[in-house]
């Protein structure tokens, strides 16, 4: 593949493998996985437990790394950098979304939203971060909340911090997995929409891992994996 290919999609994935190991045991997650995503996607990865929805999300995210195959990230090989280099990229370039929310509990939402930035090497003055902290939270409909702590949210409204949070880095992508599975059917529809129209609006990449066929309506690709295999990829138009 030429590096014009490479550049022209914002992931591409190449005979991905992952395997784990249990004692002696050898598990695969993921056999021979190609895949490509191009820049402002709406993508949803469909697959049953056990999938290996999951392990993709971690390897795209660069919280893992494939035990072989070549994974290019903005035309950039990264499935062979170090450590230190993975969670650089992630804290410039990937938003994750986790289904736990993942927010620190003695924080409240401005905190919560700023702390990546916060963790960069050479961190925005602290003025400047907290104006687009408050203006993003009011995008995301946290304007009444913003000293709330977590504990004293909804899961809806955790739910929001959490976006806030994946996209305060100017992030070329963001990664949702399982985004609803905590929320109700109300809930779980208003945060599609919001997730949907940020997309729309920024231009942002969006990727999740679900099986609530709900999300799926909203995605305009649907990816479908089995047993760490993609066997099926489909176009999808929202209804």
């Amino acid at each position: 593949m030429s590096q014009t290919e490479r550049s022209a999609a914002l992931i591409t994935l190449r005979n991905i493998v992952k395997q784990y190991h249990l004692g002696k045991t050898i598990v695969p997650a993921l056999q021979g996985v190609d895949l490509q995503v191009a820049r402002g996607e709406f993508t949803v990865v469909m697959g049953p437990s056990g999938s290996g929805k999951s392990t993709l999300l971690n390897i795209i995210g660069c919280l893992d790394s494939p035990t072989s195959g070549t994974y290019h990230f903005d035309g950039q090989e990264v499935s062979n950098r170090d450590f230190d280099k993975l969670a650089e990229l992630r804290n410039r370039k990937i938003g994750i979304i986790f289904q736990s929310f993942n927010l620190i509990p003695v924080l409240n939402v401005i905190e919560n939203v700023e702390f990546p930035c916060l963790m960069r090497k050479d961190p925005e003055p602290l003025g400047s971060l907290r104006e687009r902290v408050v203006k993003l939270c009011e995008d995301v409909g946290l304007g009444p909340y913003l000293k709330h702590r977590p504990d004293e949210l909804s899961g809806g409204q955790r739910q929001r911090v959490a976006i806030a949070r994946a996209l305060i880095t100017h992030p070329e992508l963001v990664l949702a997995d399982e985004p609803t599975a905590n929320l109700d059917s109300k809930t779980s529809e208003q945060i599609i929409a919001l997730m949907q129209r940020l997309n729309e609006q920024m231009g942002v990449t969006f990727i999740f891992s679900t099986h609530d066929p709900r999300v799926m309506q909203h995605a305009k690709r649907v990816v479908h994996i089995a047993d760490g295999k993609i066997v099926e990829r489909n176009p999808l138009v929202a209804a």
